[in-house]
């Protein structure tokens, strides 16, 4: 509906240049609630529009744009932080990923916030038959820049197969630097689930999500996750049981190859998006003083 331009280092995400025209594109005549899972230009401007018309609205953080700004372009996280509650404050509710990102955000300043958390299609992500291979097969899925924290991962001093799905800003370098680590760029649908389903560990090196979208879709297809004792990782990997989580990820992967399968999968499912849609659904409920159903 909207022309669009890159945000600039993260070419993946596209900022509506005209948000303006948003009120000509939608009927808000019979709406109850509206919700706001941006806080780019066309989230200010459902903002605005709500204000002006008096509409309750919910919004959602999913990133940890602040400390992702710092990285990227070295902008002090107290900006950051400040145009976020700015942008939230308004909300009859602003929903969360996990309890240890709210508890932060408690400590920055924010209220009102609600855990819902992320989801995932377990009908789509699903285990699959596997291959017989001599060496541990270790993944990495996410974009390839340095918030990731992706050399985490390339340096783990250990044998085994690395594979890298995913594209970015550091690729280029990455390949040259790790000749040894297969990067396989992005992969989608059923190549992506393949991949997922072959691995005998995801490594989680990312210390900036919120929750970690990568984690649960592996676990769906059965892949046992090792990552920093971090939020995202500690509210989504249930130790001992879908991944362990370890300062020293060495340990962390060497301990998930030994983790039931099964078991794994069976933990994700937690994480289905009719649970999350329940959760979402409550939130709102709850606002607006109706029981929950």
């Amino acid at each position: 509906m909207f022309p669009r331009t890159s945000l600039p280092k993260y070419p993946e995400i596209k900022l509506a240049t005209t948000p303006w025209h948003l009120s000509a594109h939608v009927d808000v005549s019979r709406v109850d609630f509206v919700h706001i899972p941006t806080e780019g230009t066309l989230g200010i401007a459902a903002r605005l529009m709500c204000q002006r018309r008096k509409l309750k609205f919910s919004t959602a953080m999913h990133t940890k744009f602040p400390e992702y700004a710092k990285i990227l372009m070295g902008a002090p996280e107290t900006w950051g932080y400040g145009y976020l509650r700015w942008f939230h404050k308004p909300a009859i509710s602003t929903i969360v990923q996990s309890p240890n990102q709210r508890d932060e955000l408690l400590r920055h300043g924010f209220n009102h916030l609600d855990v819902v958390g992320g989801g995932v299609d377990v009908n789509k992500f699903q285990p699959l038959p596997r291959m017989q291979r001599g060496l541990p097969r270790l993944l990495f899925v996410g974009r390839v820049s340095k918030e990731k924290n992706i050399e985490a991962f390339l340096k783990l001093d250990m044998t085994a197969t690395k594979v890298v799905v995913g594209d970015g800003p550091d690729r280029e370098r990455l390949e040259r630097a790790y000749p040894d680590i297969e990067f396989k760029g992005y992969c989608f649908g059923n190549e992506l689930v393949s991949e997922y389903a072959q691995a005998d560990c995801l490594v989680f090196t990312s210390k900036t999500d919120t929750f970690g979208l990568t984690s649960v879709e592996a676990m769906a297809c059965g892949t046992p996750v090792a990552a920093y004792p971090v939020t995202g990782p500690i509210d989504v990997i249930r130790e001992g049981v879908s991944g362990f989580l370890n300062d020293d990820l060495i340990v962390a992967v060497r301990q998930c190859l030994s983790l039931d399968r099964d078991r794994v999968r069976q933990e994700a499912l937690q994480f289905s998006w009719d649970a999350v849609a329940d959760r979402f659904i409550s939130v709102h409920q709850r606002v607006e003083g109706n029981p929950t159903t």
